[in-house]
């Protein structure tokens, strides 16, 4: 049963086809159909036509434009007659028995008769069905626009969906085509406004300049970019997306995309070309009165990656003489891409200027908390002494001792140390040697391999390594153990050293700073301390003074601590009363800064009221380290004495250390108040 579809495409014949029983012919826009019709208001699939039950049957399947016979829309299954007439956008295809039907209106013949060109044409229909279009006859350029296959009346076109893109042409390697001569204008533009969107400061500006771009090259005079919010997570509604940026030419405001166009490419992820559009309500702009404001529209999406739209290019005519074409799409899909990839960026930047922000937050509250270099408080004689040679020791590589008793803060002035040093950059590292035993110390300072001991069960990297291009501060380097202490130092001496269990040497460049609040010179008398270890160590040395030899400096530090623990535990205390004040300043403060922070942080704790009192401040009766000997023992040589004249003594050094205050004096002594009036009266102590 012979059959054919010859093909017709505006004035030109293009292509015969041969049907063939037991096989399904597919029309449509994508190159996987048997019958490609190259034109953008066709679907990707479109129509099929198919033999059953002796009947040739035409199935539309639900394209977006439809599929015509004659001038009757084709809905489900409709079986051909010859001589039928199938309209795919401005394709026709001529269903026939016979192909001199096809040729014969075209020549002026009856279709009955036989047309010059139709024996031609069927003898050059090979085993597949095709026919090229030099051996079809082509109509006189006088019946060019004449119907074929009988007479067609004309019909007013419907408004449709004429063009559809899933990807622009502008984006890929430039090709010259004659067909398409603005496209080098057009891609000249696209790469200029590519470096201009890429330079905006934030997304207003990229969409203002995205739309300055567009009227500059379509044909248009009013349009917007939407979008969706930048928090906006899952779907995106069109009810989500706000205008960004708005413009118009020829009207005095600009009129939404409907929501009918708008879900549709939001839906889709494809630019829409919409033309004759002011009778179909789903397609047209309107304003609050219902009026149509556009005759042609353009809607792109905005997309994020591959599968999410984030917004839409919406842009319309008003008039007649400004139609925008298939060109005009391609160059809006092109500027939505550029604005989305614009968009990324800039998000990418607030996301980088956040992080950012935030980490120079948290290195602030480390350094806070850790103590870092501005962290030394105190404006005494002995301080500022201290200030200089830190400035001093800071700008070499030397070794550093830091003497000083526990609690004045040792570790604090190696660290402002390091970050006046060129070593700023580096680690800082700190371990306490006392903390530890031999064992661990050697683990911890050179590291371990996997399996050196019991419980090694991955290599460890030391505080050495750890340090490397830094600093390293050693504490209580006294209590070093004379095995440990070797090992050290040929460490310091520049030579490399070997992980616990290990074989590799390893090199490294560290500065080693030292702290402790022993007699180091006792300990090296002692035997307890290497000698060599300790000319190596004491290259510079720096001493810190306890609290009690700069008194002056309390107050600065009692109210520096007062404001940190505020801030912490968020009291509002306003300060301290003039009798806290004088109690501060009159203690001795054997635990040195540490006790003195402590102190206040317990007030801030417990305290009531808006100031703290001297009653909030827990201070103990311990003594200082040798204040027995500085209140008790004469500078200069030994003085026979009683226990009695000793006991003495000491009360009455205590209480002019107190100005006579006999609860804090009886406090620092340990002993009852009514115990000091006794002695007092005992040893007839005059003030």
């Amino acid at each position: 049963m012979l059959a054919y579809l010859v093909i017709r495409e505006g004035s030109k014949w293009t292509d015969v086809f041969r049907l063939v029983p037991g096989r399904t012919v597919t029309i449509g826009r994508a190159a996987t159909n048997q019958i490609i019709v190259k034109d953008d208001r066709a679907s990707r699939n479109h129509a099929e036509v198919f033999l059953t039950s002796g009947q040739w049957t035409l199935r539309d399947l639900d394209s977006r434009n439809g599929t015509m016979v004659g001038n009757q829309r084709v809905l489900g299954d409709h079986p051909l007659a010859p001589g039928d007439i199938i309209r795919i956008s401005q394709y026709q295809l001529a269903f026939v028995h016979d192909l001199s039907m096809a040729f014969a209106e075209s020549k002026g013949s009856s279709p009955s008769g036989q047309a010059p060109a139709a024996g031609k044409a069927e003898a050059a229909v090979g085993p597949m069905g095709a026919v090229t279009n030099d051996e079809l006859g082509e109509p006189d350029a006088a019946d060019s626009g004449e119907g074929w296959l009988g007479e067609e009346a004309e019909a007013e076109e419907p408004t449709t969906i004429t063009h559809r893109r899933m990807q622009t042409r502008f984006l890929r390697p430039r090709v010259d085509d004659p067909a398409t001569p603005r496209v080098g204008n057009a891609a000249a533009l696209l790469c200029r406004l590519a470096f201009e969107l890429a330079k905006q400061s934030d997304v207003a500006a990229v969409a203002n300049r995205a739309l300055d771009g567009l009227f500059e090259e379509t044909k248009v005079d009013a349009g917007a970019v939407l979008l969706a919010p930048r928090d906006k997570s899952g779907p995106i509604a069109v009810s989500d997306l706000e205008v960004v940026a708005a413009r118009t030419d020829l009207e005095p405001r600009y009129h939404r995309v409907s929501n009918f166009l708008a879900g549709t490419v939001l839906r889709e992820g494809e630019a829409v070309l919409a033309r004759n559009v002011a009778g179909d309500s789903m397609l047209a702009t309107r304003d609050s009165k219902g009026e149509i404001h556009s005759t042609s529209v353009i809607c792109a999406p905005i997309r994020e990656g591959a599968d999410r739209v984030i917004g839409l290019i919406h842009l319309y005519s008003t008039g007649d003489d400004r139609q925008p074409d298939p060109d005009d799409l391609e160059f809006t899909l092109a500027v939505a891409d550029n604005v989305a990839l614009a968009i990324k960026n800039l998000g990418r930047q607030l996301e980088l200027a956040e992080n950012l922000s935030r980490t120079r937050s948290e290195i602030l509250q480390l350094r806070s908390r850790l103590g870092a270099e501005s962290e030394i408080i105190g404006g005494s004689a002995l301080m500022a002494n201290v200030h200089r040679e830190i400035a001093r020791a800071a700008a070499s590589r030397a070794t550093v001792l830091i003497r000083g008793e526990s609690g004045v803060g040792k570790e604090l002035v190696a660290r402002a140390m390091h970050f006046a040093s060129p070593r700023r950059k580096g680690p800082f590292v700190c371990l306490n040697c006392a903390a530890l035993t031999e064992t661990l110390l050697e683990s911890e300072l050179f590291g371990h391999e996997r399996g050196a001991f019991t419980g090694a069960t991955e290599r460890k990297i030391g505080k050495f390594e750890a340090a490397h291009q830094g600093t390293l501060m050693l504490d209580e380097i006294g209590e070093m153990s004379p095995a440990i202490q070797a090992k050290f130092l040929r460490v310091l001496e520049g030579h490399p050293f070997e992980r616990v269990g290990g074989n590799q040497q390893i090199r490294v460049n560290v500065r080693t700073v030292a702290a402790t609040n022993r007699n180091l010179e006792k300990a090296v008398a002692e035997g307890k301390f290497r000698r060599d270890l300790y000319f190596r160590l004491r290259v510079l040395e720096i001493f810190v003074p306890p609290l009690r030899k700069r008194p002056e400096d309390v107050i600065e530090l009692a109210v520096h601590f007062l404001d940190r623990f505020n801030a912490e535990t968020g009291r509002r205390f306003r300060g301290f009363t003039p009798e806290a004040f004088d109690r501060m300043r009159l203690y001795r403060w054997p635990g040195n800064v540490r006790e003195l922070k402590n102190v206040v942080e317990r007030a801030v704790v417990l305290a009531q009221g808006d100031y703290i009192e001297a009653d909030d401040l827990a201070l103990t009766s311990l003594t200082t380290q040798g204040e027995s000997a500085e209140a008790v023992m004469p500078r200069s040589g030994y003085e026979p004495v009683s226990l009695a004249e000793i006991e003495r003594r000491h009360i009455l050094a205590t209480l002019k250390s107190t100005l006579w205050n006999k609860s804090r004096a009886a406090a620092i002594l340990g002993i009852e108040r009514s115990t000091l009036d006794r002695k007092i009266r005992r040893y007839q102590i005059q003030r």
